[in-house]
């Protein structure tokens, strides 16, 4: 089950998606194994809305970002996405239709050094969407850059055009690349943990422009983190992601004031709080994160969980349920964990 925050249609809207990568193969015969990566996801993203999708290293949170750029094909699933009289299943569009969808969407990546190809100056980098979809000519395109760039605060902007990436601070770098992902005035865009490269006091000027300019052109957000002080920050709502499953999701102060499942409670835990007298109780989850081969159809938590039952083991992974307030929840003992 997936709740939606509003009654319009959403911008994005997946159901069910998957992505399995098979680790084993004979010469002769199919792959027995696989990498359950992301395993059967169903969320929406609202015009204009910010959604965190949060969780530890390894939990699918970038690879769902791909496929909803289409960098990556997904094993299963939908993705439904609307823009204007624009509305298809980007899941199961042809390569013919790929550059059309790529005018609308695009992504911000968490290396700004990796991002870039060192060879092309800052015009050349910033521009090339323009020159892939054959948008206005050179002129045109050196002046939306500029435009650009003055906008994500690299002024003059005269100075930056044509310099090259080893020029640029982590800081800069990634202006930059905010400003390559909004050159087309796309709706959608994904950022996959564009500060956690950067220093920590150019960390929050970066946030703020995000914002700002998510405010002022009507950008709605898919924001990958792992530091929740980051996705409260940046978000309207999170999502929680642990092995694939999708575990809790809800609006953002909500789900950090009351939340329901035990992981999210766990990471809540885990966040320092800048006052020495404060004594937060630790929750005890057990072990380490299992691994992601082939995982039985219980709940993905089991293993780890301290309020593991009887109804946990004998009953498949917990749907999402919505327990209020667009709060919903994938665990079979959520009401009892909260009260």
């Amino acid at each position: 089950m997936t709740v939606s925050p509003v009654r319009t249609k959403p911008l994005l809207e997946i159901r069910d998606l998957k992505k399995h990568f098979p680790i084993s193969r004979g010469l002769f015969r199919r792959p027995t194994e696989f990498v359950h990566a992301v395993d059967g996801i169903s969320f929406e993203i609202a015009p204009g809305e910010s959604l965190g999708l949060v969780g530890e290293s390894g939990c699918g949170k970038s690879t769902t970002g791909r496929m909803l750029v289409k960098l990556m094909e997904p094993t299963d699933g939908t993705i439904v996405f609307r823009d204007g009289e624009y509305e298809k299943d980007v899941a199961h569009i042809g390569r013919s239709e790929v550059k059309e969808f790529r005018s609308r969407v695009q992504m911000i990546f968490q290396d700004p050094y990796e991002s870039m190809n060192p060879r092309r100056t800052i015009f050349d980098t910033v521009s090339e969407p323009l020159a892939v979809q054959h948008v206005g000519t050179v002129q045109e395109r050196e002046e939306r850059v500029l435009e650009l760039l003055r906008m994500v605060g690299l002024t003059p902007p005269e100075n930056f055009l044509f310099r090259y990436p080893h020029e640029l601070s982590g800081g800069q770098r990634q202006r930059v690349a905010i400003a390559r992902a909004l050159v087309m005035n796309p709706r959608f865009v994904v950022a996959d943990e564009p500060t956690s490269m950067l220093d920590v006091s150019i960390r929050i000027s970066i946030m703020e422009l995000m914002t700002k300019l998510a405010r002022e052109l009507g950008v709605s957000y898919l924001y990958i983190t792992h530091d929740l002080a980051v996705a409260r920050y940046m978000c309207d709502r999170i999502a929680v992601m642990y092995l694939g499953k999708i575990v809790e999701i809800g609006p953002t102060e909500e789900v950090l004031a009351r939340p329901r499942h035990p992981y999210t409670r766990a990471l809540l835990s885990a966040v320092p709080v800048p006052d020495p007298t404060y004594r937060r109780t630790p929750v005890e989850i057990k072990g380490g994160i299992s691994k992601a081969i082939n995982p039985a159809p219980e709940c993905r938590f089991i293993e780890r969980c301290p309020f593991a039952a009887e109804v946990c083991r004998t009953n498949p992974h917990p749907p999402l349920e919505d327990k209020g307030d667009n709060h919903a929840v994938a665990c079979y003992r959520a009401d009892e964990i909260a009260s």
